[in-house]
């Protein structure tokens, strides 16, 4: 298998190999976000091409080339995928950083290692799954049977490419399916040379296969596709709402994870210096690109002064530069137009009650998609910055009196992804535990991830949980199946004259 290169032209991954460019399809150029080059281009897979691709994985479905192989093998098989990206995980974090702009340096750990233990975690998982046999009455004997189930529809955003595309391949191919994964126009590399590392490792043509373009053109022909028996989002709240109603059409399942709102509740018993080092964590890394972002913190007024000295001070000091130098703590947005939007909050009006604490402008390089740490102090829960997903590097700071107005606070949005709390009394942590109306709640920690733990979103944040339970529910069909143990007494026989 030909290793992917960069200033190539990137197609579709259709049947265990890239396609052929075709001469009419609309190309759209990758941009490096630190230096604003062009380093790819890509082909954009139109209806065609998406049938194609959906085709490829139906025929692989019927033939039974993967879900029919013995468990052993097809753990063998995402085995392998470990070892390999294990092997090339210079050049898949190289890919990511210049695809996305996260530093180098920090890649390992949140990209490559994530993916290694999505794969890892569902072999060990098929090493142990076992399902319900009972026999009670002792006419039958009645067992679950689960059952893929089909093609499914992948569709991963562009702020964590690799890891959270992997998160939806993996435990589509543990429980036997096959899969047509669409992500990001703007940051297709590092998944486009990880379909190389899926054949390599053994998984067969056509069972994995990549179409790449824009939402409304290769995303909604992949979702509305007849073929696709389920769909599984993650992305903004709009694009999401168009699936579930293309979804629902077809009677089709349909996960979700969209944005957040998230709030870090910073207690007057907190340890501080722990608080500042975990908001700081929760809002700027990855450029605060993160659905679950701790992008509202709320800080009790008898620490608050305190909080944002040390808060500011550490947000002005975050070393913003070339993703592949050593000391770059933070990179830059992933594309032009979301640094535009991301400013654009950076503005506060007169009378909006928003002070603007830290950062808010563009750093000083000549190129690329900088822009500095931004600290905004926010009078009313009520404002534009409180309110709205800005998926950037802008921490927005609110003060609170009482623990239950910052309940009321926290709950005051239309997400609900994610909570911090920052705290060390047992009452607030069982407190916000019970009444923070979130699908995720983080006690003295930044968010951490459990696969055998459910993770996703309230209200405006989504539909659906990903973690074993849930994922085993969604990527496959229970069927309830009774075996008579001896000749079972009819309760009446029909045509007997």
């Amino acid at each position: 298998m030909p290793a992917f290169v960069l200033n190539s032209t990137i197609t579709s991954f259709i049947d265990g190999a890239f396609v052929a460019a075709r001469p009419d399809s609309h190309r759209i150029a990758v941009i490096n976000p630190s230096t604003e080059e062009t380093v790819a281009q890509l082909c954009e897979a139109d209806v065609t091409e998406v049938d194609r691709a959906v085709q490829a994985a139906r025929r692989s479905f019927e033939a039974g080339s993967w879900h029919r192989l013995p468990v052993e093998q097809r753990i063998g098989v995402l085995r392998r995928v470990c070892a390999l990206i294990e092997r090339d995980a210079d050049e898949l974090c190289r890919l990511e950083s210049i695809d996305l702009g996260i530093p180098c340096s920090q890649a390992r750990g949140m990209v490559t290692a994530r993916v290694i233990r999505n794969f890892g975690f569902y072999a060990d998982h098929l090493t142990q799954a076992a399902e319900r046999a009972v026999r009670q009455d002792g006419l039958y004997q009645r067992y679950v049977h689960r059952d893929p189930v089909g093609v499914c529809a992948l569709i991963s955003p562009w702020n964590a490419p690799l890891m959270l595309a992997t998160s939806k391949i993996a435990p589509a191919l543990a429980f036997g399916n096959s899969c047509v994964i669409k992500t990001s126009e703007y940051t297709p590399l590092a998944l486009a040379r990880f379909m190389t590392l899926l054949a390599e490792a053994g998984v067969p043509p056509g069972v994995v296969n990549l179409v790449n373009g824009r939402g409304h053109v290769t995303g909604a022909s992949l979702v509305a596709h007849p073929d696709v028996a389920l769909v599984s989002f993650t992305g903004g709240g709009a694009a999401g709402r168009q699936i579930a109603a293309t979804a629902a059409a077809g009677l089709k399942k349909c996960d979700l994870e969209l944005g957040g709102k998230s709030a870090s509740i910073v207690s007057d018993s907190a340890d501080l210096e722990a608080a500042v080092d975990g908001t700081l964590l929760g809002i700027f890394a990855n450029s605060g690109q993160m659905c679950f972002a701790g992008s509202r913190i709320l800080v009790q007024r008898k620490v608050a002064d305190d909080f944002l000295d040390r808060f500011v001070s550490r947000a002005s000091a975050i070393r913003v530069g070339d993703p592949f130098e050593a000391a770059t703590e933070m990179g830059p947005l992933a594309y032009a137009a979301h640094l535009e939007r991301v400013l654009s909050y950076c503005k506060p009006v007169a009378g909006d009650g928003v002070t603007v604490l830290a950062g808010g402008r563009r750093t000083g390089a000549q190129r690329g998609y900088f822009m500095e740490p931004t600290v905004l102090l926010a009078d009313s829960a009520d404002a534009r910055v409180c309110q709205e997903e800005i998926f950037g590097p802008v921490a927005t700071v609110l003060r609170y009196d009482t623990f239950d107005e910052a309940i009321a606070i926290a709950n005051h949005s239309r997400y609900g992804l994610a909570g911090y709390l920052w705290s060390n009394r047992l009452d607030e942590s069982m407190a916000a535990g019970q009444r923070m109306r979130t699908g995720s709640l983080m006690v003295n920690s930044p968010m951490v991830f459990d696969l055998r733990m459910p993770f996703g979103g309230m209200r405006e944040s989504g539909v659906g949980r990903e973690g074993i339970e849930s994922l085993r529910n969604f990527y496959s069909e229970e069927k309830a199946i009774a075996i008579a143990m001896q000749p079972v007494p009819l309760p009446l026989r029909l045509g007997v004259r």
